[in-house]
């Protein structure tokens, strides 16, 4: 069993495949070719809004449009992708920091988390916004923040620190969905791809793209590795359930910036990918706000 391309996207810096129940579509976004997608698995075509700043994760909103996570902050997007608030930017300079990986909670905030870009120190944090639109540092001690997911008892958030090879785990009150202090979940080695973009499956395992691995893994609620799945990508990026069923995982990924020779024996880099599961995912909660 293996991921197989679903759609020819080339993508420069394919992210945030998000699924939309209500319309049975993929979105996700182009964070160097910025461009919010959509893509229609029945036809097989794909829809492209495009942005005039990088964009790292959108959210769909129960109100229509989206949140996003842009280089410039955090904004309330209409259905086609054009900016109408911006809801804060808590960064220092976004000439070296952007958002980076999100996703809407069970209660319906979004969380998104920004990438320092010289990754010389742990910059970048991890913020959340509830829905009177107020945001909230949650997280910091991390240069790239990336594989947002949450449990299906809606008791552990997990988190990455892609350059440190970790997934993080928070405890969660089911109640309220405030956090406690965070603990390692699974510690990857150096050299063989490092934690991206998440999801976690109804039986509450949580799936990582590895980037530079080519691979995408199934962690217990454990953290145990207890199965992993071939990407034709050297560098996928994020996961993300979809189908009438939720049982197809989707994972994008990327070619921005990535050596001529890798590219030649990865000709798929930048496809959308997917692969049928035996294990549902959970639908996505759409921002409150």
């Amino acid at each position: 069993m293996g991921f197989e391309t679903a759609y020819h996207a080339q993508a420069a810096l394919g992210e945030c495949p998000l699924w939309c129940g209500q319309t049975q579509r993929l979105w996700w976004v182009d964070i160097e070719a910025p461009a919010i997608h959509c893509f229609d698995p029945e036809t097989g075509q794909n829809q492209t809004f495009a942005l005039d700043e990088n964009v790292g994760c959108i959210g769909l909103r129960a109100q229509g449009g989206f949140i996003a996570g842009l280089r410039s902050g955090l904004w309330l997007l209409d259905a086609k992708g054009r900016k109408e608030k911006l809801i804060a930017n808590p960064q220092e300079d976004t000439r070296i920091s952007r958002f980076n990986d999100g996703r809407v909670d069970p209660w319906g905030r979004f969380w998104a988390g920004t990438i320092y870009e010289p990754r010389d120190r742990p910059a970048a944090g991890l913020y959340r916004v509830n829905a009177a639109l107020e945001c909230q540092p949650m997280a910091g001690d991390i240069k790239v923040s990336n594989g947002v997911a949450f449990s299906p008892d809606r008791r552990w958030l997990y988190h990455s620190d892609t350059p440190a090879h970790v997934i993080y785990r928070y405890p969660l009150d089911p109640q309220t969905g405030e956090i406690g202090a965070r603990t390692v979940f699974h510690q990857f080695p150096f050299g063989n791809g490092r934690p991206d973009g998440a999801a976690v499956d109804a039986e509450g395992f949580y799936w990582s793209a590895l980037y530079e691995g080519a691979r995408v893994v199934r962690l217990s609620p454990e953290g145990e590795i207890v199965a992993e799945y071939p990407v034709p990508a050297r560098c996928p990026t994020m996961c993300a359930f979809g189908g009438a069923d939720l049982r197809t995982v989707y994972v994008t990924s990327a070619c921005h910036g990535r050596p001529p020779e890798e590219l030649a024996d990865w000709p798929e880099s930048g496809n959308l990918f997917a692969m049928r599961v035996d294990v549902p995912g959970q639908p996505e909660p759409r921002f409150a706000g």
